[in-house]
Parts: structure tokens; C-alpha cells; sequence
């Protein structure tokens, strides 16, 4: 049981390690909540593309539109939810 409860930390230390969220530090509407959400998906996503690069799973043109798509999404949501406009 010890064995499972220490593996189980073991996990979360691991996941927390390589995806980590942060607490949101500016104005708290939920416009700019989801928006900096988004921006930590696409952190992730930016990362798990680099290491596969790295690794010679992806190339680099695959590894490129990849990230270029993600941030088009990124860019999308933002315009959306009306981030970076004057009030």
C-alpha cells in the first residue's frame, strides 16, 4: 500500500514536472483566464513538439507547421475573446 501511495506521488511530482500550470497573475475576468489557459496548452504543446523533434519524430517542417498551426489557435482564441483591445 506505502509502495502505491509513494508511486502515486511519484506520478503527480512527475506530471507536475512536465506539464505545470501556473495561477493566472493579471486582471481575473474570464476572458483573460481562458485565454492564459490556452497559452499554457500551447506551452505544452510547444514542448511535447521540441521533444519529439529532438527525438527524430517529427521533422523539422513537421515540427514547424505543427506549432504554427497551434498558434494560429492560440491567435484565434485571443481575437475572440477580444484580448489586447482597449476597454
Amino acid at each position: 500500500m506505502l509502495k502505491l501511495a509513494c508511486g502515486g506521488i511519484l506520478m503527480e511530482q512527475k506530471h507536475n514536472f512536465s506539464h505545470p500550470r501556473y495561477k493566472y497573475r493579471g486582471e481575473p475576468t474570464p476572458e483573460n483566464i481562458a485565454f492564459d489557459s490556452q497559452l499554457q496548452e500551447f506551452a505544452q504543446q510547444v514542448q511535447i513538439i521540441a521533444g519529439l523533434h529532438t527525438g527524430g519524430r517529427l521533422s523539422t517542417q513537421e515540427s514547424y507547421q505543427s506549432i504554427k498551426r497551434s498558434w494560429k489557435q492560440v491567435k484565434a482564441t485571443g481575437q475572440e475573446l477580444g484580448i489586447g483591445k482597449s476597454h
